[in-house]
């Protein structure tokens, strides 16, 4: 089997932060979102993988590089326009040839890795698709598959009205080469876009076997604030704490926090679950649950808890405790005078905040 990994999108609902960075490499738990999906994929015995870009795509490329860094091999794909899901399978068609493939959107999370689907799928040849389906509380937001007696997948609704299940459509996929008769059957929606939704159709209505795996635990779409700062907390509870950098004999580190390489803690509280990225410096600072600071970073004399702080940035001098936040690269907070209030905010890169 062969990886596919869909990262053309421009992060629209991530902005300001997706300005400047592509969206599947601001990271959850200090490692970037797309490495965490080719890491699944590898996992899962793949080491093919192609990744469809678009304006991001140099980015993406001086990030990941050839995939020697992950143990995998690594063929970019560009995609001219973010024309569909189903556009960009057609536009792989080249990379993919007449082999089954795992198709994986590159800003979402999900537990437990894919290795289980994986194995269920090539122990079933007959199967033409499988796709992964999740329970969620308000189907009406999602595209939602409704069931046959069998098992196997009877039609898929987008954002239905009255849906007919509560599963929804996660964002990962599997298919044989039967999806590009698909692909070039279909036509446009009235967004202008080749939907999957679409192609997986044609194969159900055409005769073709498409499976669904029912996937227990949780699934995160990170391409909004919230859903990002719900992904980071979420993975941080499953990280094994490990402690690289230097914590002086002042300050106070609980038992579920890392400390990369060569970062600082001084005079400070760190309470996990929590990251704190290389060569960052906390000082007589407070970092709450499920925040994640990335590299190079400057905290003093402030508090934050369930953020994400990207690299470069300072934290200074704020008598408020910052919460529920995204602040990007080489960003400045800093305060003029005092007004303790709870701080809420998403700064993307290059920011400077003066709280008056």
């Amino acid at each position: 089997m062969k990886g596919l990994i869909l990262s053309g999108g421009k992060g629209t609902r991530l902005y300001p932060l997706a300005y400047t960075r592509a969206k599947q490499l601001i990271p959850v738990a200090n490692k970037p979102v797309l490495f965490r999906v080719i890491e699944a994929i590898r996992d899962a015995n793949i080491d093919e993988i192609g990744i469809v870009i678009g304006d991001t795509g140099p980015e993406i490329r001086e990030a990941v590089g050839d995939g020697a860094q992950f143990g995998v091999r690594i063929t970019y794909i560009p995609q001219d326009a973010p024309l569909g899901l189903a556009h960009a399978v057609k536009t792989a068609h080249d990379f993919l040839g007449d082999e089954r493939f795992v198709m994986f959107l590159g800003d979402n999370v999900l537990q437990g890795g894919i290795s289980p689907l994986i194995a269920d799928f090539a122990h079933h040849p007959e199967w033409n698709s499988q796709i992964v389906l999740t329970a969620v509380e308000r189907p009406e937001q999602y595209g939602v598959a409704e069931l046959n007696g069998d098992g196997r997948i009877k039609r898929l609704i987008e954002k239905p009205k009255a849906p007919p299940s509560n599963l929804a459509l996660v964002g990962i996929y599997m298919f044989d080469h039967h999806i590009f008769e698909a692909t070039d059957a279909i036509k446009p929606s009235f967004r202008g876009e080749l939907e999957i939704t679409d192609a997986i159709q044609w194969l159900i209505d055409n005769g073709f076997s498409v499976y669904p795996h029912v996937h227990t635990g949780w699934w995160i779409d990170t391409g909004r604030p919230g859903e990002m700062l719900t992904a980071n907390s979420l993975v941080l509870d499953e990280l094994t704490p490990t402690i690289q950098g230097t914590v002086d004999a002042h300050s106070e580190i609980d038992s579920r926090v890392t400390i990369e390489a060569g970062a600082e803690i001084v005079n400070s509280v760190v309470r996990g679950p929590a990251i704190i990225g290389r060569n960052t410096r906390i000082v007589n600072s407070y970092i709450g649950p499920f925040t994640s600071i990335y590299h190079d970073v400057v905290i003093e004399n402030s508090e934050i808890e369930r953020s994400i702080v990207l690299e470069h940035s300072s934290i200074c001098h704020i008598p408020a405790r910052i919460q529920d936040s995204l602040i990007g690269r080489h960003t400045d907070v800093t305060i003029s005078a005092l007004r303790p209030k709870a701080i809420k905010m998403h700064l993307g890169d290059h920011s400077h905040l003066e709280l008056l």
